[in-house]
Formats: C-alpha cells, structure tokens, sequence
C-alpha cells in the first residue's frame, strides 16, 4: 500500500510537470504564432500602403512603329497625348493613348535612343552614349525639326537610358544603367543639370543610388540592377526608378536615398522602358514589345 501511495504521488508529480512545460511550450508558440502572424500583417499592410495596384493597369497597344517604344512622357501632364520614343529611329512620336496610329518629327539620324523629357517647352532626348538632342516644341508637327541641338561629353562615357525632368526646380537628371566600374560600392550615377531659358544645361551635382540599399529593400542580393527609366512623383517628391532587367520599381527621396522596392510582374512588363506620371498624379508605364505582344503603355490609377 505505500509503495502504490508512493508511485501515486510520483505520478502525479510528473503529470504536473509534463502539463507545466507543455503549458509554457504552447504559450511560446502562440508568441511564434502572433510574431509571424503580425510580421506578415505589417508587411502586408507595407504592401497596401504603396499608391498603386501594380497588379491592375489599363492597357493601351501602341501602332506597329512604337513596338520598341523606350521612353514617355506628357506635356504639363496631360494624358490626352503621350509623346515617346523608340530605340532605332531618331523620330519623335505623339498620340492619344488610345489612337491606333501615331504622328511623328524627325530630329536625328538612326540611333539607340533611350529616353525623352520636357522642360521649358523644350524635348530633351537621350542617346544611351550620353549625347541629348534638344528642339522647341514648336517644331512639332513638321516632317523634320530644325534647331536641333545636339550636346555630347556632357556626361563621363558610361551607357545611359533614364532622362528625366524636375520642372518645379529647372532641373534634367541623366541616369547610368551600369555601376561606375572603379567603384567598390556597387552604385548608379545620376548626374543633374540646371536647365536654362534657352535649354542651356549647367551641371548642378551627382548623385548616387546604392545597388546594396536596393537589395536590402527587395529581399534580394542576387539580383544585378540595371536602371532603365526614372521619374519624379509631382505629389510626393519621390523618385521612380525602373529596371527593365530585374523587373522591379525603386522608390527613393528626392536626394535619390532609397525607400522601397515594388516587384513587377514578368507577365505584364514584358520590357518595361518607360515611366511618367500625369497631372493627376496617376502612373504609367511603357513596354517594349515582344514575341507576342505589341509595345504598350500601362496606367495604373492613383489609389482613392
């Protein structure tokens, strides 16, 4: 009878402490449970925080002589006509979005051209060597523009493909697509100018976005970015910084200081060489066409 006592208390006293720990155990996984949950809500909320659905565009094909269409942008934002360029041919084209056929102004020879941006009532186009081509808006509409100004080794020699304008500050900003190569820090260059009346161009300051910054906002260090468009958010000051080769959009502060990163869906940016936003602050985006697929330009509505 006691030895049975004695094994009844033992028993009891293991019963108690198996409970014990499983208790403490299940408190600790609810705590795991609760951390990843709240993790994965935040970022998640982080996620719907950013201003456009990049998941949803209103897709607009462009005409047969814009299926390499490269950069894009509107007059004092109005989205009633894009102007655009395309990689091959030094032509300027303009269209509604939703035209089946584009007009357009010649302003220089064959070329890889880049990059197109307003200023001043002036177009600035980029060669991917460096060299801008400017001409009055006024030339629009003729077969070919005349005073034409073209400004070469305004920039170190480098491969570039992202123009862009700040019109509040009189500033252009041309962006590199590769690294500096002399640089332990991986980085794109982007070099800012003062744009004068006359689109006379002084060099106002460079700058420096961190390829390591980025790959800690993505998530990702195997990824080589690759800049391929830039434009600046008239409401918030951001810069948007495309990269057609890693499919993904970079957001940074106007000193070019990196923010967030958005991934972009392979299946809907094809070759995404373009960005702009309109005067309601809406986003576009342009592709380059593919093996089936036309060259297109998507909007993706400012969130209410």
């Amino acid at each position: 009878m006691k030895y049975n006592k004695t094994f009844l208390a033992s028993g009891l006293l293991i019963a108690s402490a198996f409970f014990s720990v499983s208790c403490v155990n299940g408190n600790r996984n609810d705590k795991q449970s609760d951390s990843t949950t709240t993790t994965s809500s935040t970022s998640e909320a982080a996620k719907s925080d950013f201003p456009y659905d990049l998941a949803n565009p209103v897709k607009y094909n462009m005409p047969h002589n814009l299926f390499e269409i490269s950069g894009i942008v509107f007059h004092n934002g109005d989205p009633k006509e894009v102007f655009a360029i395309q990689d091959e041919d030094g032509d300027l084209f303009h269209l509604g979005l939703g035209d089946k056929e584009s007009k357009f102004t010649k302003f220089g020879a064959k070329g890889d051209y880049e990059d197109v941006t307003i200023i001043k009532n002036y177009f600035i186009v980029l060669k991917s060597n460096g060299e801008l081509h400017t001409f009055p808006i006024s030339e629009l509409g003729k077969p070919e523009a005349s005073n034409v100004n073209k400004t070469k080794d305004l920039v170190p020699k480098a491969e570039y493909e992202g123009l862009a304008a700040d019109e509040k500050n009189n500033m252009i900003y041309v962006l590199t697509k590769d690294s500096k190569p002399d640089s332990k820090a991986k980085a794109s260059s982007i070099y800012g100018f003062k744009v004068g009346n006359d689109a006379s161009l002084t060099a106002a300051g460079e700058f420096s976005l961190s390829h390591k910054a980025i790959e800690k906002a993505s998530g990702s260090s195997k990824s080589r970015f690759r800049p391929s468009a830039l434009a600046k958010n008239p409401k918030t000051n951001e810069w948007y910084i495309l990269s057609s080769v890693n499919k993904l959009l970079v957001i940074t502060d106007a000193d070019f200081k990196v923010k967030a990163t958005q991934a972009l869906d392979p299946s809907l940016f094809n070759q995404p060489e373009g960005i702009a936003f309109d005067r309601d602050n809406n986003l576009y985006i342009s592709n380059e066409g593919g093996t089936l697929a036309a060259g297109n330009i998507l909007l993706f509505k400012l969130k209410k």
